[in-house]
């Protein structure tokens, strides 16, 4: 008879908020962000208008530090920039302790500029142009190779040099998440990486000393990190086996999730989203039961973004126009769904609210995978119904949020969409419009622009108009044709 394995049971605090949070006959809002009033910010800085919170960052990074730090005798955080890599934000965590992870050459340039050594820089990433390798060699950043061509590309650009030069390896491992990203790294269930490892040891110029294993985006479960941590410390007691140890770091990347809300979930993050203690137990325990006894244990490097910044970062924006858009029924959304044919044949039902913003998914576009909290920028007293939210853009794609439970709002109203300070700042685009100011809130509550909104002479800074082209060239006449 086959038992399902013994899994210990574990004691987890609940988060979750009020029961019925219309119970007192109002509909949540959202005023003011660390106690600077969104009306004011708006009328200073414009709208729309990303404001962080610096007081979020740093309690976010302290706690995610504690809970790793207290399990875990080595442990080095490496801030994410491809998450955001605004200036100041990347300072606030290194500030706090944080190195840099970074996937191309511009990102180490922002680190670098951001006064991160270069031994303090972990370089990742599927392309590293051949400039930005030997730099890196150069300053002694911890290399991440993500390939064969970019390992023997480096094996021959270090050639000549006296000593090796130490470098990981990045693995993908099936842990049951999703699918696995094998777009990243070595195979590391099918051999693929031992057989690499074989190959590295053979060349006297490299040395391996790690292991990186990113598992993928907003996991939630931790479990998935206690099979990559659990494979990654068997990779690295083969790695010593091969010759081409010992392994110094195991590097278990990112993914924690934040809380924001993927579409299609039905229960609220406060009750998804794990908490960081968790993601914490199942890494350090893992590595801790079942690293050879009596060896160094490796450091513990972490890349985690979104869990940090996400819930610090908010977008004020304004109602622009109000509408009434027809609504299927629940009978039409069923056949739909199934695909059942004559769906467009059954009469709409009834009509719903809708709002366009100043804000639309070029500034929004991890709207794609999640839902922002929409909280209207003033007390409201009605019910709040279902209302489609539209972004400002010439697209019909333009939704920022299907059905937003809001109260009636009105043109000129203001709304602030939560969380949403992981990759929309670094994903964001200048389609038909500017982009807009960014501000962060400091602990005094002081209010300071990390980033000016965008116009005309900036967007078009690095654009050249052709001679023939220019508005004083002659060209040919305009031709008229008479209208029969």
């Amino acid at each position: 008879m086959n038992r399902l394995p013994y899994t210990r049971p574990t004691i987890q605090r609940l988060q979750a908020g009020p029961v019925n949070p219309f119970r007192l006959g109002s509909s949540p809002s959202c005023v003011e962000i660390d106690g600077v009033p969104v009306a004011d910010l708006a009328r200073e800085h414009g709208s729309p208008l990303f404001v962080f919170s610096e007081k979020t960052l740093r309690e976010k990074y302290r706690e995610a530090h504690r809970a790793f730090s207290r399990r875990y005798p080595d442990v080095q955080f490496a801030w994410s920039y491809k998450t955001n890599y605004l200036n100041a934000i990347c300072r606030v965590f290194h500030q706090e302790g944080s190195i840099a992870e970074v996937v191309s050459g511009f990102e180490y340039e922002k680190a670098r500029g951001n006064g991160v050594e270069g031994a303090k820089i972990i370089f990742n990433g599927p392309h590293k142009e051949r400039a930005d390798l030997e730099r890196a060699v150069n300053e002694g950043a911890m290399i991440q190779v993500d390939n064969i061509d970019e390992l023997l590309a480096l094996a021959a650009l270090v050639r000549e040099r006296p000593e090796p030069v130490p470098i990981a390896l990045r693995v993908h491992l099936q842990t049951g998440a999703h699918a696995v990203w094998s777009k990243f790294g070595f195979n590391g269930d099918d051999g693929e990486v031992l057989q690499v490892m074989r190959r590295l040891a053979t060349l006297p110029n490299l040395r391996l000393q790690g292991l990186h294993c990113h598992v993928g985006t907003f996991i939630l479960d931790p479990e998935n990190y206690r099979v990559a941590a659990r494979q990654l410390v068997a990779l690295a007691i083969e790695a010593e086996k091969i010759g081409a140890g010992p392994i110094r770091y195991l590097n278990l990347g990112g993914g924690f999730a934040s809380h924001a809300r993927l579409h299609y979930q039905y229960l609220p993050p406060e009750q998804t989203t794990p908490s960081i203690d968790r993601y914490a137990e199942a890494i350090c325990e893992t590595i801790l039961s079942h690293w050879p006894a009596g060896r160094d244990l490796p450091r513990l490097y972490l890349e985690t973004g979104r869990a940090l910044v996400d819930d610090a970062g908010y977008l004020i924006s304004t109602v622009v126009a109000v509408k009434k858009r027809s609504a299927p029924t629940q009978v039409q959304t069923a056949l739909a769904a199934y695909g059942k044919a004559g769906v467009a044949a059954v009469p709409h039902g009834h009509s719903r609210h809708a709002l366009v913003l100043d804000a639309g998914i070029n500034l929004l576009y991890t709207t794609a995978w999640y839902q922002p909290k929409i909280l209207p920028a003033r007390p409201c007293l009605d019910t709040p119904e279902p209302t489609t939210v539209f972004g400002c853009l010439c697209m019909n794609i333009d939704v920022i949020r299907e059905d937003a439970p809001l109260p009636s709002l009105t043109t000129g109203d203001q709304v602030v969409l939560h969380p949403v300070g992981a990759y929309n700042i670094t994903q964001s685009m200048q389609f038909i419009t500017y982009r807009p100011a960014v501000v962060m809130i400091d602990s005094e509550r002081n209010v300071h622009v990390i980033r000016r909104r965008e116009n005309l002479e900036y967007v078009q800074e690095l654009e050249a108009v052709p001679g023939h082209l220019s508005a004083n060239a002659p060209g040919p006449k305009p031709q008229f044709f008479a209208v029969a």
